[in-house]
């Protein structure tokens, strides 16, 4: 089990270094003079790429998670380890490469998948954290009973969390957005519509209070979890 660890941290450092590969390109030809909000206009043939890019960075981890794992729950715990690495990573090689961000406060595009998210470096990193902390749980608790589950109450509060947190990443946008269309107008604007909503939005405040809900209650669904199966760590 520790050999297959060491490569998914392999793997998720090396795919970590190759997203980010990717945006040092991008940024080469689009941010000349470094990034910054607002966006720099782009053809929708790139934005449809970036997010098919997105989609497929989604199924590449899911994947490995699936090929790994013996169970779905070791599974899930895989596929959390490897996302998680593979998120702190790019952002070290950004640093690295970039030397960019200038601080763990400072605002990025997070996923364009179904909107656009947005936030500060450190609230990524903060749910990357918690998910190497359940991934190791899990992998525990497999050790002690290969046959160990996920309940349905614990399921509640991680799912739970996770959608408070992706409102927070949201919010700031979303207000940005309503200000200029009312919600019954934005199922009916064309793609070019939504490209210059975009490219025009600089962040504003981020909604530390929903996100600070939303990750304490993924902590309490692995806590939950951890306590429930009463894993102990030393021998």
């Amino acid at each position: 089990m520790n050999r297959i660890y060491l490569w998914l941290t392999l793997f998720g450092i090396a795919f970590g270094y190759l997203e980010c590969a990717v945006v040092v390109y991008l940024r080469e030809i689009l941010y000349p003079e470094g990034f910054s909000f607002p966006l720099v206009p782009i053809s929708s043939k790139l934005a449809i790429t970036e997010i098919g890019r997105e989609a497929a960075t989604l199924i590449m981890l899911v994947g490995i998670g699936i090929l790994t794992g013996r169970t779905k729950t070791e599974r899930f715990g895989m596929f959390l380890f490897s996302f998680a690495i593979w998120d702190i990573f790019y952002y070290v090689f950004l640093k690295v490469l970039l030397d960019w961000p200038s601080s763990l406060l400072t605002w990025d595009i997070l996923f364009l998948i179904p909107t656009t998210w947005t936030g500060p470096v450190i609230s990524p990193i903060l749910l990357s954290l918690v998910m190497i902390a359940f991934a190791l749980v899990i992998s525990r608790a497999v050790t002690n009973d290969p046959m160990v589950k996920i309940i349905r109450r614990e399921w509640l509060l991680l799912i739970s969390g996770s959608i408070i947190c992706i409102l927070a990443f949201v919010w700031d946008y979303s207000k940005y957005v309503l200000k200029i269309y009312d919600f019954s107008t934005l199922f009916h604007l064309n793609k070019d519509q939504i490209f210059e909503i975009t490219t025009n939005y600089v962040p504003v405040q981020f909604n530390w209070l929903l996100y600070g809900l939303g990750l304490a209650t993924i902590v309490a669904g692995v806590v939950w979890f951890e306590r429930r199966n009463k894993i102990v760590w030393k021998k």
